[in-house]
């Protein structure tokens, strides 16, 4: 992290704690080695005491006393500049209403002033003098309001922009596209927010133009395909995996297997046939596959040494799972139970026409959810001032705020996440711990083909466990799950078509988009076949 050194200055204007008019830091520098605030604080004054019938609406205490005495004529840590910053957003906020307040009670003074009955006691003069003094105190107060929503707004990006510097920087480098570059007509202070934002930019973050082949270091880790439900003895599971098809089935001993989906006699497909005695039988000339790979029957001809490629395919709570790869298998699987108290109500299996890497990218990205989701769960959500997406440094997973969700990307391709709601469609608390009542989400996006993703969705509630055993639930979270894809998939395809045109999806990154720009980070790197992974802590 670069040296800075910030001051209450630098987040908006001086935040009041004396009795003596507001004073200014300026910023420092030159300084080495941390991230510091001095902070010194001056005092607002001159508030509008008449009683209101508004007042009960604004009754919000004055921050100002709750400052800790300590940060006074100090140098502050970084954590202690976070801090300062969040003062700063709550006397603001204060005195905006304060601001709106003085308005409202200037209107009353007006009618006061044009009420008939008092027009009886004053001269026609002394009313218009009060008038004009009364416009030329609204237009100052209405001055006031603008300014204090500048500063709120300064104030909210500088806070973001400090949180960012605290938990790391999302990427590693910054390139200047045409948005960078300001016209002429721009201010100083756009200028320098506009920078402030493009930080966040990369050289390393380009994703457009057509998807380039598959990296076979993307290949080598347990992927789960389907669900042990769907896959009984007698049944088998045709998936593609990578641009190559696959055929699931179980094996004479129940254990389940992945074959090559394609007879090696006349490349026929292996699942338009039948499972006999943990064999699949190939529908064209009989040929029969064990879960190896190897032919055991050729009827109507000499048996000969025939196998077709298998992968390693095992079963782990509830899942069944391949390793595409060419690299010796990992030993261990990780796991993917919803949390203890959780029942799984549903699960489904949808091919959805995108590259799963934007699929991936629009799963981990919760800030489009009140523009986009406004026709389902999100609806009637109101539109924060400020998104964030808080995780350790080295980590792939995290909490949304204002949202009560925990969210976490699992490498390779999956999507945890808890929901913490009050009821159906509704969202409660600051955090999932502080809900009653929750909702776990699995998202796999299996990389079928350049433009196609198997998608694997379970659904987990804590709660109203009798609704698992009410007929045709399914097709009711089947109908639900899809709307809610619906939503998306109209946009993630356009995003697709213009990637292919050329377009860089991830042109100018933001705060929130901490968690989906860590997924690109980590799979560029396994791309480059890097053998440290980042967030991999």
């Amino acid at each position: 992290m670069n040296a800075a050194v910030f001051s209450a200055s630098a987040l908006s204007l001086p935040i009041s704690f004396s009795k003596t008019r507001s004073s200014y830091l300026s910023r420092k520098k030159g300084v080495k080695g941390e991230f510091r605030v001095y902070a010194v604080f001056g005092d607002e004054s001159g508030l509008v005491e008449k009683k209101s019938q508004w007042r009960p609406l604004f009754d919000v205490e004055d921050p100002r006393s709750k400052a800790p005495p300590y940060y006074k004529g100090k140098f502050l840590d970084v954590n202690q500049a976070i801090e300062v910053a969040r003062f700063d957003i709550q006397y603001l906020d204060w005195r905006a209403r304060q601001d709106l307040l003085t308005i409202m009670i200037l209107h009353d003074k007006v009618v006061d002033v044009l009420n008939p009955l008092a027009r009886e006691y004053k001269s026609i003069g002394t009313v218009k003098k009060e008038l004009a003094g009364l416009q030329e105190e609204l237009s100052k107060a209405h001055q006031q309001v603008h300014i204090s929503e500048a500063r709120v707004s300064t104030a909210l990006e500088k806070l973001a922009h400090m949180e960012e510097l605290v938990n790391d920087r999302l990427l590693p480098g910054r390139v200047v596209t045409d948005l960078d570059k300001p016209s002429s007509s721009t201010s100083t202070s756009t200028i320098e927010l506009d920078r402030e934002k493009t930080n966040t930019g990369a050289k390393s973050l380009n994703v457009s133009g057509p998807v380039p082949p598959y990296s076979p270091n993307l290949k080598n880790f347990w992927y789960p395909v389907a669900f042990t439900a769907d896959l009984k003895h007698d049944t088998m599971v045709p998936i593609e995996c990578f641009e190559q098809p696959w055929v699931l089935f179980r094996g004479e001993d129940g254990k389940p297997g992945c074959v090559r989906n394609t007879c090696a006699h006349r490349a026929c497909p292996l699942d338009l046939g039948t499972v006999n005695e943990g064999r699949i039988q190939c529908p064209y000339h009989g040929w029969e596959y064990s879960t190896d790979g190897e032919c055991k029957k050729m009827p109507s001809t000499k048996l000969l040494k025939v196998k077709i490629k298998s992968l390693p395919c095992l079963e782990q709570e509830g899942m069944i799972w391949i390793w595409p790869g060419s690299d010796p298998p990992s030993p261990t699987l990780p796991s993917l139970q919803p949390p203890s108290g959780f029942v799984i109500h549903a699960e489904l299996v949808m091919e959805l026409p995108v590259e799963h890497g934007l699929l991936l990218d629009n799963l981990l990205d919760l800030a489009h959810a009140p523009f986009t989701h406004t026709s389902t769960f999100a609806k009637g959500w109101s539109v924060p001032s400020l998104v964030k997406f808080l995780t350790p440094s080295s980590g792939l997973q995290g909490y949304w705020d204002p949202y009560p969700i925990d969210m976490e990307f699992k490498p390779p391709c999956i999507v945890l996440s808890t929901i913490g709601i009050s009821k159906p469609g509704k969202l409660e608390g600051k955090s999932t711990k502080q809900c009653a009542t929750h909702l776990h989400q699995l998202h796999v996006c299996l990389p079928s083909s350049k433009n196609k993703t198997r998608l694997l969705y379970r659904m987990s509630l804590d709660f109203a466990p009798i609704l698992k055993n009410l007929p045709f639930m399914e097709h009711l979270w089947r109908h639900f799950a899809e709307q809610v894809l619906n939503e998306d998939l109209r946009l993630v395809l356009g995003q697709q078509e213009r990637m292919l045109n050329g377009a860089n999806i991830w042109n100018l990154p933001v705060a929130y988009d901490k968690l989906g720009v860590r997924y690109r980070l980590w799979r560029n790197a396994v791309d480059r076949g890097d053998i440290k992974l980042p967030f991999s802590d």
